[in-house]
């Protein structure tokens, strides 16, 4: 495999920060703070989510806050990567049973989607928040895309991808964003959004040595 290509899958898995870790303590503080982020946007959505009141229901200073999520789209799209790497911990105590990479990629992602279906408020904030994010909130945008990506290789199984696969996997990570936010905004079905997910998780198979045809 070459390297460029070893250097890109291992970028599909979640990052080391840049800065140092965090203590004990303080991964406690940024836990509630998520927590407190998740059940407000769960309860009203987008607009429930005010810097104040997750600061109050996470019993941290409002500055704190900040420090630790400069906007409120930093704290809800940190939120939705929260709330994936949940999801692959779920995930991997059952893994899908489909036949095939594509088959297992298009059932985790479908498990995947009916939890957010689940929380539809919080599913609507967090999705909002990323599509809102601009360059300032990359890092955070880019831990969303780590987790996605990762989900999506367990699923196929793969410990080192071609170049062709993480193309694919990266085709079928911007068409479940889509198809979340089409959900969303009652422009599709849960029927529809399965049929695109089964469909565009066929491009594993054109990318897969010897499964071309």
């Amino acid at each position: 495999m070459p390297a460029e290509a070893k250097a890109e899958a291992r970028s599909a898995q979640p990052a080391t920060p840049a800065t140092p870790p965090l203590t004990e303590r303080q991964e406690a503080r940024r836990r509630r703070i998520l927590r407190a982020s998740a059940q407000l946007a769960s309860r009203g959505g987008f607009d429930a989510v005010q810097m104040r009141e997750v600061a109050e229901s996470s019993q941290v200073a409002l500055g704190t806050l900040y420090r630790y999520f400069p906007s409120k789209i930093h704290l809800l799209v940190a939120t939705m990567q929260d709330q994936l790497e949940h999801m692959h911990g779920t995930l991997r105590k059952k893994p899908p049973t489909g036949e095939t990479s594509a088959e297992r990629v298009a059932e985790t992602l479908m498990r995947a989607f009916r939890a957010l279906q689940r929380e539809p408020h919080l599913a609507d904030a967090m999705v909002r928040a990323l599509t809102f994010a601009d360059r300032s909130v990359s890092p955070e945008v880019d831990q969303v895309s780590r987790q996605t990506t990762a989900i999506i290789l367990d699923a196929m199984g793969l410990d080192d991808p071609t170049p062709a696969q993480l193309s694919a996997v990266r085709v079928i990570e911007h068409t479940w964003h889509s198809a979340l936010i089409t959900w969303l905004s009652g422009r599709a079905s849960i029927a529809q959004v399965k049929i695109d997910i089964e469909t565009v998780c066929r491009l594993i198979d054109l990318t897969t040595p010897g499964t071309q045809k």
